[in-house]
């Protein structure tokens, strides 16, 4: 049976002719920063104190012994970051230059000092460049030469700290005979039957050998034989118990065991757990455009997204606990897809396996960002080399139900002067229109592919067309006000936020000692997007009065616009279903504490956009379009009743009431005209739409023409924690920002709006000390303009 040994002990990192001690799985920062050679990058402005670090070459080195009664051991490698050279006892065993890929090397009968060095990301980008040319990109750093995580270079939410180190685990595997080499997996359902298809590849020590693969699967046996170097297993399970998205089923799992036999020996395992689902994606034309929607198991979805970037700059430091709190926090704010943007990484299987386990759509990004990519070699094959792997590598996971050529870069060629720039050179397409579709319906055509996002279906329509399939809003954050938002509805919403500062506490934790405030040298350090601050204030401006010197007013408000620009625009598309099929937030969460579009900050901390993501993307929603009120029912069952419609002024009168039938079938959404009578006439009135514990309010003006009274309420703090506020006039926008009464305190709801008469109760854990004179001073909301 194959011999598997984690090589994790007894690496070194040299530096400046000293060893320190390494961490395997790591990198250079995170070694250098446990030895106390640099300060923390992520506190204060140390980002710059280290960036020699990425410009430097590094080497790492530990002692190998292979002695062992097996014909054949390999060193497995499998993750490399990013440009290597291993080395044993000075010779050269191989090479490598992508960050994507593991690698394999015979190290049979040998010992000695196993060597790793790693050169600068920078040194290969940059001679790949003069190689090969210049090519346009959204940033300045040359992350488009080399096969490596782009967000290493820095990004508008992110640092910039050029890793290199073996990021994923290293190991010996020592075997006879034969090993299996790769198995692909083609999971279906076909007329009630579940079938899983194992095409099997083996390497081999002894080409006479008679070999066998038995699988197994809920009960089913079959036993095939492998002709030369491949095999192909077949198992079929009757009346399969089908996975499900989140919401719409169960997520039952059935695992996979693959044993390859040389007679009655087993020579080597391969398991995995697989899901039984049909994935569809429905880009058909109609009356509006050409569609993008997802159809699981025959059931058409309205996608409940959010974009995801990796969720450390360092990504060795990702565990799978930390996987599994990040994706449960999606889970909790009715998620229902998370789309691993194109500038990040392949992630581990961990990440698949949660989402499996908690029923989260995977639409996987080839890595590929906001950049034209040359086609030539040494980069041409490394890319596929790359997705021949990977895409076999994931396979396995019914979460994954999409793959997507690249982020931006159709877009990029289209609208933002790339094609003038680039006189005829390569920049990608033969990628995301020749080889990628071409891996994915060769090695999985169980799932669809599609070229980018945005893409409207072909060069016949411009790649971001609305009309067209994905589309990408990002005009509005940059340039206008989130009303905007309301002007069009997309086939699918892809990506769109609005930017807010992280949590306080992850404020105070990341600059230390800093008097705080909105451009104060550690806030602004800690803004990595273009003018960032800039359209904050100009984005508060539109509706608040602009809290001048004021960081606490401040930070309340930037949370409180960043909530109200998404909801905004959640609720107008998912009030367009089905013309509209999905939203992707950018982003859910953060890689370091930074003032970005998250709603989970670098530290995990909620934000108030994440509570807010709960409403937004519950099963039944009520919003207020102009003069309609739109029932949304995602929910498997109709929903109907009574809508009790209010027309209320801000100092508590009600002045128009009717209760309204409705009825929304499953999956639909109804409209109902909202009674002339009702509808505020004038900036000190709004609108409150209720039905079975379901709220819309609708103020017709903006925050700074509300003659707001001065907010009343009462607070209460039981032993445990909890804050029960009591209003006694409207309370808008209400915000207990917990993390103000303990760095560890959470509060399990966001912004709350209480009528007169009112209350809520905000539980709160982490809180040691419970405190109602505390709890008040952490109480924010909407006050008179000032």
């Amino acid at each position: 049976m194959l011999q598997a040994t984690p090589l994790t002990e007894g690496w070194i990192l040299r530096h400046d002719g000293d060893t320190l001690p390494a961490s395997v799985p790591g990198c250079v920062h995170t070694d250098l920063l446990a030895a106390g050679v640099i300060p923390d990058p992520f506190l204060g402005r140390n980002e710059t104190e280290v960036a020699w670090v990425g410009r430097r070459d590094w080497t790492y080195e530990t002692d190998l012994r292979t002695g062992s009664g097996h014909e054949q051991t390999d060193l497995v490698f499998e993750g490399l970051d990013t440009v290597a050279e291993v080395l044993l006892d000075g010779r050269v065993l191989g090479r490598a230059r992508n960050m994507h890929r593991s690698y394999r090397f015979d190290v049979t009968g040998l010992s000695g000092r196993l060597s790793v060095r790693f050169l600068s990301a920078y040194a290969e980008a940059e001679a790949v460049r003069g190689t090969l040319g210049e090519r346009p990109a959204a940033y300045d750093e040359p992350f488009q030469y080399v096969r490596k995580m782009a967000c290493s270079f820095g990004w508008d939410w992110g640092p910039t700290l050029v890793t290199a180190g073996m990021w994923r685990p290293v190991r010996l595997e020592q075997w006879s005979t034969a090993r299996i080499a790769r198995v692909r997996p083609l999971v279906t359902v076909e007329q009630g039957v579940g079938v899983v298809e194992l095409a099997v590849d083996v390497e081999r020590t002894r080409v006479e050998a008679p070999l066998t693969v038995e699988a197994t699967i809920a009960g089913e046996r079959v036993r095939a034989s492998v002709d030369g170097t491949r095999g192909v297993v077949r198992l079929e399970v009757p009346a399969p118990r089908l996975w499900w998205p989140r919401g719409y089923g169960e997520q039952p799992l059935y695992e996979v065991e693959l044993t390859l036999l040389h007679g009655d020996s087993a020579l080597d395992v391969w398991r995995r757990r697989v899901g039984f689902r049909r994935v569809e994606l429905d880009r058909s034309a109609d009356e509006h455009g050409t569609g993008f929607t997802f159809v699981v198991n025959g059931e058409r979805l309205f996608a409940r997204g959010v974009n995801w970037i990796p969720d450390d700059v360092f990504p060795s430091r990702i565990t799978r606990e930390r996987y599994r709190e990040r994706l449960t926090q999606a889970a909790d704010a009715g998620v229902d897809l998370v789309r691993i943007w194109g500038g990040g990484i392949y992630e581990s299987a961990d990440f698949y396996d949660v989402c499996d386990e908690l029923g989260l759509l995977v639409w996987q990004d080839f890595p590929f960002a906001c950049a034209a990519y040359p086609e030539e070699q040494p980069l041409r094959g490394e890319v596929e080399a790359e997705a021949r792997e990977n895409v076999v590598r994931l396979m396995p996971h019914p979460s994954l139900v999409l793959w997507n050529g690249n982020n931006e870069n159709l877009w990029g060629f289209r609208d933002w002067g790339w094609e003038e720039r680039l006189a005829g050179a390569s920049w990608g397409e033969g990628y995301y229109l020749g080889v990628l579709p071409r891996v994915v319906a060769e090695l999985d055509p169980t799932r669809p592919y599609t070229p980018g996002s945005p893409w409207s279906g072909s060069w016949d329509h411009h790649p971001n067309d609305p009309a067209h399939g994905t589309h990408h809003s990002w005009e509005v954050w940059n340039r206008e006000d989130y009303a905007e938002y309301r002007r069009e509805v997309p086939r699918f919403m892809a990506e769109f936020g609005w930017q807010a500062p992280p949590a306080y506490a992850t404020l105070r934790r990341a600059l230390p000692g800093e008097e705080l405030a909105a451009d104060s040298p550690g806030m602004l350090h800690h803004q990595k997007a273009d003018d960032g601050n800039g359209k904050l204030r100009r984005g508060l401006e539109r509706h608040f009065v602009y809290p001048e010197r004021e960081f606490d007013r401040w930070h309340y408000l930037t949370q409180v616009n960043q909530t109200r620009a998404v909801a905004t625009g959640i609720e107008h598309w998912r009030a367009n279903w089905p013309v509209c099929a999905g939203t992707i937030v950018w982003q859910l969460n953060d890689c370091w504490p930074v003032t970005s579009w998250a709603a989970i900050d670098g530290d995990g901390r909620e934000k108030p956009l994440y509570h807010e993501l709960r409403r937004l993307y519950a099963d039944r929603l009520l919003t207020v379009q102009g003069r309609v009120l739109a029932v949304v029912n995602q929910g498997a069952e109709a929903w109907a009743g009574v809508v009790r419609l209010r027309r209320m002024t801000v100092e508590g009168a009600v002045i128009g009431e009717a209760g309204v039938e409705f009825g929304a079938g499953a999956r639909a959404v109804a409209r109902i005209d909202v009674p002339e009578a009702l509808m505020p006439a004038g900036p000190e009135e709004f609108l409150v739409a209720d039905a079975d514990r379901v709220r819309a309010l609708h103020f017709p003006a903006t925050d700074r023409e509300i003659p707001y009274p001065r907010p009343e309420f009462d607070v209460t703090v039981t032993p445990d924690g909890s804050v029960t506020v009591a209003a006694r006039g409207l309370v808008r926008d209400l915000l207990l920002q917990a993390d103000r009464l303990h760095p560890d305190a959470r509060a399990d709801r966001g912004l709350v709006t209480l009528l007169p008469g009112e209350q809520v109760t905000i539980g709160v854990s982490g809180w040691k000390t419970p405190d109602a004179d505390a709890a008040r001073a952490a109480l924010y909301c909407m006050e008179p303009s000032r």
